[in-house]
């Protein structure tokens, strides 16, 4: 029988805290100063951040409803506007707005995400994620290196409890293997890159996802069709198609990893 550990057991207080500072990153009016101020608090301790992914998954439910309840109800703006300006939202504000717009009628899950302070929700069960301006190396192995791209998020793909792969949620990054590692699943979308031996690069984003192999092999398995990728060579895919084989030079596609952007056969100057 397999048993799951209890959630721990939140201080109605530190659950206040953080309702109040879901409803202010989400106001449109957090200061990148009260952006920092969040993040040293939400990082203090587990149960910080326990709570703050409690009350996350709260707004995600009541936001829809909240926002039309707002521009329809003058009392509940002005108790949303009012509380807002306060260091602190009160349990009965947070409860107060939520309430009437559970009232008014829930309606899908919010996906805005003010300051960058988390992911989009498609992105909420990454195991890593990388920030704007931030690039960030994983070791999965002795074998096997990750290089993440700024605005990333990763998931690891397991099977007892050993890492087979990984799934790239949005972003870029590079998987680097060691000659004789065994084969490595990069999922994406629609499709799933396998890697033997090989050096690639992989990006998904706004709907359609690259894949570029510096060295070795990647095989690609896609509902529109399998592509087989040597060194030099990239294909790309959205969910319901995948395009042929192209060879592609490297220093431009690894320009990333340098930190460099490179125009090729563009004028760059002041007008």
């Amino acid at each position: 029988m397999t048993t799951h550990p209890q959630p721990p057991k939140l201080p109605e207080t530190l659950r206040e805290d953080a309702r109040a500072w879901v409803r202010k990153l989400h106001s449109g009016a957090a200061t990148q100063w009260e952006a920092q101020a969040f993040r040293r608090w939400r990082d203090a301790s587990p149960l910080h951040q326990a709570a703050f992914i409690e009350a996350r998954q709260q707004w995600r439910v009541l936001q829809p409803a909240l926002n039309r309840l707002v521009r329809t109800d003058a009392e509940a703006a002005n108790l949303h506007r009012e509380t807002l300006r306060k260091p602190e939202a009160s349990r009965r504000a947070f409860l107060g707005v939520a309430g009437a717009a559970a009232a008014a009628g829930v309606a899908g899950v919010a996906a805005y995400s003010p300051l960058g302070m988390w992911p989009a929700a498609n992105e909420w069960n990454a195991d890593w994620r990388t920030v704007a301006g931030e690039q960030r190396a994983i070791a999965l192995s002795d074998q096997i290196g990750v290089t993440l791209n700024t605005r990333t998020s990763v998931r690891r793909l397991t099977s007892d409890d050993q890492t087979e792969g990984l799934e790239l949620l949005n972003g870029e990054a590079a998987i680097d293997m060691q000659a004789g590692a065994r084969d490595f699943s990069v999922v994406a979308g629609a499709g799933r890159s396998i890697a033997q031996s090989a050096r690639l690069e992989i990006s998904r984003l706004q709907g359609r996802v690259c894949v570029t192999c510096l060295a070795g092999r990647v095989r690609i398995e896609h509902p529109a069709g399998d592509r087989l990728l040597l060194a030099r060579q990239q294909a790309v895919y959205s969910d319901h198609s995948i395009s042929g084989i192209a060879t592609v030079d490297l220093e431009v596609a690894s320009a990333w990893r340098r930190g460099e952007l490179v125009f090729k056969q563009a004028l760059v100057g002041s007008a």
